[in-house]
C-alpha cells in the first residue's frame, strides 16, 4: 500500500488510540499527527475519516489539559462532520459532546450545556433510548448539572445513565465506573455519605482491575474516595488516597496538569483543616500557579483555590496577604456568573 496509504493512516489512528486509553499521550501524538496528514492529502481536507482524526488529536489535547490546542480541533471536526455526514449523524453526536466536555472542563457551562442537549437528542433518535452512546450523553449532561449544584436534575440523569451501562456494556465496564463515580460526587455532595462510600470504592476496583493502578483514571477515583473520607473528617483515611492520587497524576500527566492543580488543592485543604499550615501554603501556592496558567480566568476552580489560601493566611494572621486574593476571587466568580446567567 505504501505509507501513504489511507488504510495505514486507519493503522496508525488505532494504535494513537490504544497509546491515548494507556495515558501514553507523548507516544499518540505523533501517530494521529501522521494519520491525519495521511488522510488530507489523500482524501481531502472535508472527509469524514479528516474529521475523526481531528477529533482524537482535540480528545488526546483535552485529556492532556491543553484545552486550547483542543478546541480547533474540535470545532473543525464538527463543521465537517455536518457538512459530510448530515446535522443528525451519531458521528455529529460524538463532536458535540465532546466538545462540551471541552468547556466544563474550562467551566464554560453555558456553552456546554445546549451541545450536551444537542448530542442526546441526536443519540436518542438515531440509536434508540437504551444505547450506551445515549448513557455516555446522560452522564455528561448529568455532570454538568452537578457542577452546577442543581442535583435535583443531575440525579435521574445519573440513574438512568448507569443502569443502561450496566445492562449493555457488563457490571465491570470503565463506562460504568464512571457513572458510578460520579453519581458518588452526586451523593457526596448532598451529604449522602453513606450512600457515596459503595460507589467510589467500587469505581475504584472497576478501574484498577481494568487499567492498572498507575492510570489517571485511578487518581480520580483515589481523589474521589478521598475526598468523601476528607469531608467526613476522616483524614488519617483520607491522606494516603490522595498523595497516591497526586503521584499518579504527576508520573502520567505532567507537574502542570489541571488535575494535578485539583490534587494539591485537595491535598492542602486537608493540611489546613488540621493545622499544617505550612504544609497545606506550598501545595497552595503550586495549585494557584498551576490554575492561572491551565484555566479560564473565569473558571471556578481557580477562584476557589484564591479562596483557600486566603483563607490560610487570614488563619495565620496575615491579612493583608489574604485580600488581594480574596479580590481576585470575587472578581473571577462574578466574571463567571455573567457568563453563565442560568447558573
Amino acid at each position: 500500500m505504501g505509507p501513504d496509504h489511507p488504510d495505514v493512516a486507519a493503522s496508525l489512528n488505532s494504535l494513537a488510540g490504544l497509546y491515548r486509553a494507556q495515558a501514553k499521550y507523548a507516544d499518540a501524538e505523533p501517530l494521529y499527527q501522521r494519520s491525519l496528514a495521511i488522510r488530507e492529502k489523500a482524501l481531502g481536507p472535508d472527509h469524514p475519516e479528516v474529521a475523526a482524526s481531528l477529533n482524537n488529536l482535540g480528545e488526546l489535547y483535552r485529556f492532556q489539559g491543553k484545552y486550547a490546542e483542543a478546541e480547533p480541533f474540535y470545532q473543525r471536526s464538527l463543521v465537517i462532520r455536518e457538512k459530510a455526514l448530515g446535522a443528525d449523524h451519531r458521528d455529529v453526536a460524538t463532536t458535540l459532546s465532546d466538545l462540551a466536555e471541552l468547556y466544563r472542563a474550562q467551566g464554560r457551562y453555558a456553552e456546554a450545556e445546549p451541545l450536551y442537549q444537542r448530542s442526546l437528542t441526536i443519540r436518542e433518535k438515531a440509536l434508540g433510548p437504551d444505547h450506551a452512546d445515549v448513557a455516555d450523553s446522560l452522564n455528561n449532561l448529568a455532570a454538568l448539572y452537578d457542577v452546577q449544584g442543581k442535583y435535583a436534575e443531575a440525579e435521574p440523569f445519573l440513574k438512568r445513565s448507569l443502569a443502561i451501562r450496566e445492562k449493555a456494556l457488563g457490571p465491570d465496564h470503565l463506562d460504568v465506573a464512571a457513572s458510578l463515580n460520579n453519581l458518588a460526587e452526586l451523593y457526596r455532595a448532598e451529604a449522602k455519605y453513606a450512600e457515596a462510600e459503595p460507589l467510589d470504592q467500587r469505581a475504584l476496583a472497576i478501574r484498577e482491575k481494568t487499567l492498572g493502578p498507575d492510570h489517571p483514571n485511578v487518581a480520580r477515583s483515589l481523589n474521589n474516595l478521598a475526598a468523601l473520607y476528607d469531608v467526613q473528617g476522616k483524614y488519617a483515611q483520607a491522606e494516603p488516597l490522595y498523595k497516591r492520587s497526586l503521584a499518579i497524576e504527576e508520573k502520567a500527566l505532567g507537574p502542570d496538569h489541571p488535575d494535578v492543580g485539583r490534587s494539591l488543592n485537595n491535598l492542602a485543604m486537608l493540611y489546613s483543616a488540621q493545622g499544617r499550615y505550612a504544609d497545606a501554603e506550598s501545595l497552595y501556592q503550586r495549585a494557584l500557579a498551576i490554575r492561572e496558567k491551565t484555566l479560564e480566568p473565569d473558571h471556578p476552580d481557580l477562584a476557589q483555590t484564591l479562596e483557600n489560601y486566603a483563607a490560610l493566611l487570614r488563619k495565620t494572621n496575615r491579612p493583608d496577604a489574604a485580600a488581594p486574593l480574596e479580590a481576585r476571587a470575587r472578581a473571577v466568580r462574578a466574571k463567571h456568573a455573567a457568563e453563565n446567567p442560568q447558573q
